[in-house]
């Protein structure tokens, strides 16, 4: 198998700090992870606008196996720094399957319900493989009525947790 895998950086920070107890993922765990349990080759991290503060962050994700992904903005937009990365992924996943990139499915990871039409389109022609929401608490309720439980798993579920959460030393 050669799946790829479409992180939205900023859904899975917030949806993992943002639950009580709050938590961290530790994104090179969460790397092998990803290779071991669903065969992800490629593991696209888009994060959002370029902030030379982050740089530390982005060579780790890199040296982890990451490729990162920054969001382009207008200079106007910048001082907001809005990391929404929806159209991007779409994008991406999209022209992935109109150039025919040779890959077997996605694995997305996120909650949020704008991916919705994309991941519904990528399940009728069978290359979705799982739905890797941050929570449970904040997973979009299209996910929860509309998609069947087998493409979807919880990051916050126990079994999970233990094997990709940030421990400190």
């Amino acid at each position: 198998m050669n799946n790829q895998a479409f992180i939205d950086g900023q859904n899975l920070k917030l949806g993992t700090f943002k639950t009580n107890p709050s938590w961290n993922v530790d994104l090179k765990r969460f790397r092998v992870y990803l290779s071991q349990k669903y065969n992800v080759n490629e593991a696209y991290y888009f994060i959002g606008a370029y902030d030379p503060k982050n740089q530390d962050l982005y060579s780790a994700l890199q040296k982890f196996g990451y490729i990162v992904i920054f969001r382009e903005h207008a200079e106007s937009a910048l001082s907001k720094k809005k990391g929404n990365v929806d159209t991007d992924i779409v994008f991406t996943v999209m022209k992935s399957l109109a150039e025919k990139e040779k890959f077997d499915k996605v694995v997305l990871v996120s909650g949020d319900g704008d991916y919705w039409r994309m991941v519904d389109y990528l399940i009728q022609k069978d290359k979705f493989e799982k739905l890797l929401a941050p929570s449970r608490k904040n997973l979009s309720s299209l996910y929860k009525r509309r998609m069947a439980d087998t493409y979807r798993v919880y990051l916050d579920d126990p079994a999970v947790r233990s094997k990709i959460e940030f421990k400190k030393k």
